[in-house]
């Protein structure tokens, strides 16, 4: 058969490849641990749900407009006023089904061969992914776990080239956590201004951030580069919303038109019964943000001590969203495996522990792991993790310690 040569151009995700396999063996009737899911595990709101129940007794299950209903527009401007002090207009907002399509209508509005697009790795794989579908070229700028995986100006300014068409920045970072600083991102935004480039931020983990960190990236991004700036985000995490499929893309009008235009001959409107959900999230109490955020921090801890307890294993504590990103290239390789694909996939099989290879990330040696599950199934995953390690080194964790 002959598929389109954009085709050749990418690669199939690898946590949706983990997540595909894992539901596999579970419907087997094999009790897989899955560390490698990106959703919380927490359920929707019940005053979300109860919007959707209402709206479905109300019959709102028709077509709405492409760009979304006015009225989760408007509340999405609302929620970035009172948490950043930013002011938004509706026709700056388009509703879309999740971040993941804020980020490809995004790239396909606004790359075309002969750019390139900087990003930071270790990357989520859908970023440079996208990029390559409209032709462009990723620049991949290397983040280092001596720093925290920290997004620096210089080294993603030194990246700038004449066919540089945009900067995207991710923070909180998936797979790492990281976060980009106030000062960074002004720097960059300075110097995108003043060379005609676009500055798309996916705040997708915005509300994930552990520290009390300022992190106002859309005050900085309004203030110095209205005209070119994209935030990009969704209820996914913050609501436990990953299902209900509904993100957000913000920018300049002109450019949330044309998002629309693509938008209306792809998939139309975000499912109208998610649209009225969105907005009880948006606009109801945040505890529930906070409670999650509370217990992902226990899980971090927790988790980091557990897996750090072979000290041939390192992992820098993530600042924001929730996985752990170690480094095991010494263990994978005493295991008698190449690399962390051969490594995650024996450990699934075996073990029946889900994990992500780093390589997808851009990130040989290291591997994500999700601790957005229950503390028990956490533990249960991580003391499967390090009997797997030893049957296969000869060597336990406590036994590493001792060394």
């Amino acid at each position: 058969m002959s598929f389109a040569a954009r085709m050749l151009q990418i690669a199939p995700s690898p946590t949706l490849k983990v997540s595909a396999e894992a539901d596999r063996m579970r419907r087997q009737g094999i009790d897989v641990v899955d560390l490698g899911a990106g959703e919380p595990d927490f359920p929707t709101p019940e005053h979300v749900k109860a919007a959707a129940h209402q709206a479905l007794d109300e019959n709102f299950t028709k077509y709405t407009p492409s760009i979304g209903i006015l009225e989760l527009r408007q509340a999405i401007c609302q929620r970035y006023e009172t948490d950043y002090g930013v002011a938004f207009r509706p026709e700056e907002v388009i509703v879309t089904a999740g971040g993941k399509q804020a980020l490809y209508n995004t790239a396909m509005v606004l790359f075309e061969p002969g750019d390139e697009v900087i990003t930071h790795a270790p990357y989520w794989p859908t970023i440079p992914e996208q990029i390559k579908l409209t032709g462009a070229r990723p620049v991949i700028v290397q983040t280092s776990p001596e720093d925290a995986f920290a997004i620096h100006a210089d080294r993603i300014l030194e990246a700038v080239t004449p066919r540089t068409k945009a900067i995207i920045i991710n923070s909180p970072s998936n797979p790492a956590g990281a976060l980009i600083s106030e000062e960074s991102l002004a720097t960059i935004a300075d110097e995108a201004a003043r060379r005609g480039l676009w500055v798309i931020a996916d705040l997708t983990y915005e509300k994930l951030i552990y520290d009390p960190v300022s992190h106002n990236l859309p005050r900085i991004l309004t203030e110095r580069l209205r005209d070119r700036a994209i935030v990009c985000s969704a209820a996914s995490k913050a609501y436990a919303m990953t299902g209900w499929r509904c993100g957000w893309t913000i920018g300049p009008g002109a450019f949330i038109a044309q998002c629309n235009s693509l938008q209306g001959h792809s998939t139309s409107n975000v499912n109208s019964i998610t649209q009225k959900a969105a907005v009880a999230a948006l606009s109801g109490p945040q505890d529930g943000v906070t409670m999650m955020l509370n217990e992902y921090r226990r899980r971090r801890d927790a988790v980091w001590g557990w897996l750090t307890a072979d000290p041939r294993i390192t992992c820098v504590k993530p600042r924001g969203a929730f996985y752990l990103f170690p480094y095991a290239a010494e263990v994978v390789t005493a295991a008698g495996f190449r690399n962390t694909n051969e490594f995650a996939e024996a450990l699934l099989s075996e073990a029946h522990v889900a994990v992500t290879a780093g390589e997808g990330f851009d990130a040989p040696g290291f591997f994500r792991l999700s601790y957005a599950t229950s503390m028990d199934r956490l533990k249960e995953g991580t003391d499967r993790f390090h009997a797997f390690i030893a049957r296969r080194t000869g060597q336990a964790a406590g036994a590493a310690s001792r060394c």
